[in-house]
């Protein structure tokens, strides 16, 4: 079967070699129609290729000079976006929110300090910022709780009669989107969501094999927490015979199961797993820290949601942390489809323009934005931010709607910036390398399991700029063939010349 698929597929490139990709020339000489027409036949024999036979195509490819379609296929059916949806969360933040739009963070004492001593809680107030993480600090996920011991310790703090607490209540208390998949909750791209969130709510794991098969596999977490416990079945084999690391974290607690194994000799490789409860994750480690750093800590960690009744003044801030720009965050989430920060952004538009931080107001404001930018919000079925749930729906025809509009919005800079490009970086640094759509695409990718989709835009041989929309639901081949067809769609298109 795969000999099969494999020799359609390289006769079809070879195909695409000699008719478009490589002879750009001969086109020139065709009528801007025949041209054209000669594209939309390329594009046909890649769609109807028999590998999709059990699949279906959603493409819209448009002009940005003039507006006109140079193909469309199924443009108002809809599709499962996966990621793509993420397009519709970030051009709603940027253009709402504003691409310098910043969170702050805010820890409060609840009593006097006196003698060095705090005689109260210290109180973390999560308004729903993604970047207390290692992405925005060198790598040290701890940064931003090394910097709030050094204010406390300059405030002569050295003992905490009291308890950590992390206050979440900024969002509603939605832990998971809609219709997310039971076991894709161990997975760092299904890291709960809060308004508290730390590390992408996840603990980092290294591993280093052993030099020979059967010696013991090295781990390393980070942070190095209690708060998480290991059973840890990872082993050494004989290169070749790896087996992928699974992590099955015990449903409602911090237990996790670790299997697999890794090539003797190899290289050490990080990874990451979800943890149970973020808010409580954040309090534990900032507690951790705050000890090792010689601040004594009389009390536990807590989520104020297990202290009933809990509240405390707001008018004794100790440390504040101010987060990167949304143009930022939102480069973040396009360039390697991160769901949770996706989530929290969207739970912030909500916060802000509804006074209610949870998953469908933060989708009002989304379905308010295409609505004015002409986009009919019935096209548009959306249950969370990130596209992880296959209860998305979202037609061709509103992405490259959505894309047009960007390129020339007053904040589109920073949504065409926040793109991964072909061959370079982001979810695409593999793709189209060494193809006249390296360096050139730019494009949002998408995958939950049969759903493929990439949208962005290309510009052809001609420096003519397109928007396009490329999306395959229910195929039952491997998805690198679903990825080999966007490819090759894309190299076409930065080869067409009129």
């Amino acid at each position: 079967m795969k000999r099969r698929l494999g020799t359609r597929w390289a006769g079809l490139v070879l195909a695409l070699a000699l008719a478009g990709v490589s002879g750009c020339a001969r086109q020139r000489v065709l009528t801007v129609p025949d041209a054209e027409a000669r594209l939309r036949a390329d594009i046909e024999e890649i769609l109807d290729n028999p590998a999709f036979a059990s699949g279906h195509w959603g493409v819209v490819i448009q002009s940005l000079r003039d507006g006109h379609y140079l193909m469309r296929r199924n443009p108002h059916k809809a599709f499962m976006p996966a990621s793509n949806l993420k397009l519709f969360t970030t051009a709603t933040a940027l253009a709402r929110l504003g691409p310098d739009f910043r969170y702050v963070t805010r820890l409060f004492r609840t009593g006097p300090v006196v003698d060095g001593v705090l005689h109260g809680d210290l109180v973390i107030r999560g308004v729903g910022d993604p970047s207390i993480t290692g992405r925005y600090h060198e790598g040290d996920p701890l940064a931003v709780f090394r910097g709030w011991v050094d204010s406390l310790k300059s405030r002569g703090v050295r003992r905490i009669a009291g308890r950590i607490v992390g206050d979440d209540n900024w969002f509603e208390e939605e832990i998971l989107g809609t219709g997310w998949s039971w076991d894709y909750e161990s997975d760092w791209y299904a890291a709960q969501i809060s308004a508290l969130s730390f590390n992408d709510n996840c603990v980092d794991i290294v591993y280093t094999p052993g030099p020979v098969p059967g010696s013991p596999v090295k781990y390393e977490l980070i942070p190095n927490t209690r708060y998480v416990e290991i059973d840890f079945r990872v082993v050494t084999v004989r290169p070749g015979l790896e087996k992928e690391i699974t992590y099955q974290r015990k449903r409602a607690a911090n237990l996790v199961r670790i299997d697999g194994s890794l090539p003797a000799g190899g290289e050490s490789r990080r990874d990451w797993f979800s943890v149970e409860n973020p808010t409580r994750f954040a309090a534990v480690v900032f507690r951790e820290v705050l000890e090792a750093s010689g601040i004594q800590v009389d009390g536990n960690a807590w989520d104020i949601d297990d202290l009933p009744d809990y509240t405390y003044p707001d008018s004794c801030p100790v440390a504040t942390y101010t987060s990167p720009t949304m143009a930022e965050i939102c480069t973040a989430i396009n360039k390697v489809s991160q769901n949770l920060y996706a989530e929290l952004v969207l739970r912030t538009l909500g916060k802000q323009f509804r006074d209610v931080g949870s998953a469908a107001k933060g989708i009002e404001v989304v379905k308010e934005f295409v609505s004015e930018i002409g986009i009919d919000p019935q096209e548009l079925v959306m249950v969370d931010g990130s596209g992880l749930s296959r209860y998305n729906y979202v037609t061709p025809n509103s992405i490259v709607t959505l894309l047009r509009v960007m390129r020339r919005h007053p904040v589109g800079r920073y949504f065409y910036d926040s793109l991964p490009i072909a061959g370079v970086d982001g979810t695409l640094k593999r793709r189209m390398q060494g193809t006249p759509a390296e360096g050139n695409v730019r494009a949002k990718t998408g995958y939950i399991e049969n759903a493929r989709a990439l949208s962005g835009y290309v510009t052809t041989a001609d420096g003519e700029e397109l928007a396009f929309s490329l999306i395959v639901n229910n195929y039952t081949v491997p998805t690198s063939l679903a990825n080999d067809a966007q490819d090759l769609i894309c190299q076409r298109l930065a080869s067409f010349s009129r």
